[in-house]
């Protein structure tokens, strides 16, 4: 099930709601949490129910070992590693284990089967975020959870469970005891939630079908400024299918009393490719950070190797192929290109680093879309020249679609930092949304309802993670 869809608005989501709120108590509240999040992930695929259990059971006792025996270094260890091991063993099986083994079959020209194992959904998300509980268990910063309920739905919870944000438990360890929900919480839950549709719906899903356009069906005739285009789209459209679930995830997150990290920062007004990515899907980069690049000795020992360890993991993690390493170690070569050359620039005009940042950003985006080598080589050639002429129908398409692009940019744009807080402007503006929110919100609704309806372009792209 998807937040963009009928079933998840009309059916399931009041339903849930509803339900949550009949009731006082937060065990009663949990229960219809994890109740209605175990309903919302086997909607699907019952059948990945059972991993799904399996490894939240699996780190909750182990968190409960690691706690009981706190003095003991040995059984304390034994906890820890049992976790990483069998959950990083199972990331492996069901995610990697073709790649591996096409990778094997290649090299030793052996013959062996690949299993072709279904990919659960959300395992990568859910994953990371027991390991970080037991991780953190272990390191002392928090206490293992007794309630087997309270972690379960630690685990499950609907709104974060398929596509983050990767939540900490100590992030949320206060909220499964104790949840205060106010009108203003809601309001502001149920805001995020519609600004979060649009863009999913309404960006996303329109800049797509021309990304599948320019991309897939006219890819034999491309033109370099057509390449470009299709490509910056794909990029946008990256962007507004991905932070528009994780703003519908953090709106739900509010709705049920709970505070989600944030895990998009105007990714488009970075001035390097490092900046981009502190500001771009931040809790996997905190992730990757506080428990791989600062373990292996972070900025003092080793750095470059450490930062190129972490994008190779980086890529590895978006998928079991060769073109998401290729992307990843890109990114991670431009970001010690960064750390070198550093004071040079510092030295380069505001304006020149983001037109550096958003040319290597999207032209990065190609090993992120072609998987065939073959395809990728042939499209990076488009890029910077081919000889085929623009054709009628791009140039239409510029013009045709020009509302669209304009909303978009305006999407991109990071006015929380172009005026602060404090400044006038900010504060109009403020008050003029909170005035008009409620018809804002019903405009939003009703047109992604509208193309749900009358579209079945509706992907999202991050469960293929």
């Amino acid at each position: 099930m998807v937040f963009s869809s009928l079933v998840f608005l009309y059916f399931f989501l009041p339903l849930s709601i509803s339900f949550y709120f009949l009731f006082k108590s937060v065990r009663i509240k949990n229960f219809i949490l994890l109740l209605f999040s175990f309903i919302f992930y086997s909607w699907g695929e019952p059948v990945w129910i059972v991993l799904l259990l399996f490894s939240a059971l699996l780190d909750y006792f182990n968190g409960i070992l690691i706690g009981r025996f706190s003095n003991n270094k040995g059984i304390k260890l034994f906890g820890l590693l049992n976790s990483v091991i069998i959950n990083l063993g199972l990331l492996g099986t069901f995610k990697y284990s073709d790649f591996i083994i096409q990778n094997v079959n290649f090299l030793f020209r052996t013959d062996f089967i690949e299993p072709n194992i279904l990919l659960p959904v959300g395992i990568s998300f859910y994953t990371f975020q027991t390991l970080s509980y037991t991780i953190d268990v272990f390191k002392g910063e928090v206490k293992p959870e007794k309630n087997l309920i309270d972690f379960l739905m630690f685990v499950s919870l609907f709104p974060q469970l398929v596509a983050g944000p990767i939540v900490r438990y100590s992030e949320i360890a206060l909220n499964t005891k104790v949840r205060e929900v106010d009108s203003t919480m809601i309001y502001s839950g149920i805001n995020r939630f519609c600004l979060g549709l649009f863009k999913k719906v309404v960006l996303a899903n329109s800049i797509g079908i021309l990304v599948e356009k320019y991309l897939n069906l006219q890819f034999d005739n491309l033109s370099t400024p057509e390449s470009w285009y299709g490509i910056i789209l794909y990029s946008l459209q990256l962007y507004f299918d991905f932070s528009g679930y994780s703003d519908m995830a953090i709106g739900l997150g509010r709705i049920f009393g709970f505070k989600f990290p944030e895990n998009f920062r105007h990714p488009y007004a970075a001035t390097s490719v490092a900046n981009f990515y502190q500001r771009w899907h931040m809790t996997l980069g905190r992730f990757l950070r506080d428990y791989v690049y600062i373990p292996l000795g972070g900025n003092k020992k080793f750095q470059i190797r450490n930062i190129l360890i972490v994008w190779f993991l980086t890529g590895l993690w978006h998928g079991a192929s060769w073109n998401f390493v290729f992307w990843g170690l890109f990114l991670g070569i431009f970001m010690v290109i960064e750390k070198i050359l550093k004071k040079y620039f510092d030295l380069l005009p505001r304006v020149a680093l983001y037109a550096y940042a958003l040319i290597v950003i999207n032209f990065s985006r190609s090993f992120f879309y072609f998987d065939d080598f073959e395809k990728l080589s042939e499209f990076i050639q488009k890029l910077f020249y081919v000889n085929i002429p623009i054709s009628s129908g791009w140039l239409n398409d510029l013009t045709s679609y020009i509302f669209l692009y304009i909303v978009a940019v305006i999407f991109c744009i990071p006015w929380d930092e172009i005026y602060s807080k404090n400044s006038k402007t900010y504060i109009q503006a403020s008050k003029l949304y909170q005035n008009f929110s409620l018809v804002i919100n019903i405009i939003f609704i009703l047109i992604s309802t509208a193309l749900i309806i009358d579209d079945t372009y509706n992907p999202f792209i991050y469960f293929r993670f």
